[in-house]
């Protein structure tokens, strides 16, 4: 075990929650839709996600979350590249929501068979 194991996540920054927590996030949402083929995954940022997401990498860790990849995974750098190449559907939206958590995140799957989950 290194001492940055002990002190922090291990993780492709440069931002903890930004970063990190958005990649787990990504992986459990994509975890709860399962295998099931995917139309389109719109993703509606909320507070400091919506406004950071690009400088801190929120939106590429999300959606290396969404491909499986764990948030100390080199492939977040160029995650949007590697879900086109895939064919792996997504959108980014701001959403608005009073009292909502400044780092969240609502996911909208949408599956080829019409079924669909938020």
């Amino acid at each position: 075990m290194g001492f940055l194991d002990i002190i922090g996540p291990v993780m492709i920054g440069p931002s903890s929650s930004h970063t990190a927590g958005a990649a787990r996030l990504g992986k459990l949402a994509g975890a709860c839709w399962g295998d099931d083929p995917v139309r389109e995954v719109a993703l509606f940022l909320r507070g400091s996600f919506a406004f950071t997401s690009k400088g801190h990498g929120t939106d590429k860790a999300l959606v290396a979350g969404l491909l499986g990849m764990e948030p100390d995974d080199e492939g977040i750098r160029t995650a949007l590249a590697t879900a086109v190449e895939r064919g792996f559907p997504f959108r980014f939206e701001r959403e608005d929501v009073d009292g909502a958590h400044p780092n969240s995140v609502r996911f909208l799957f949408s599956g080829r068979d019409g079924r669909t989950m938020e």
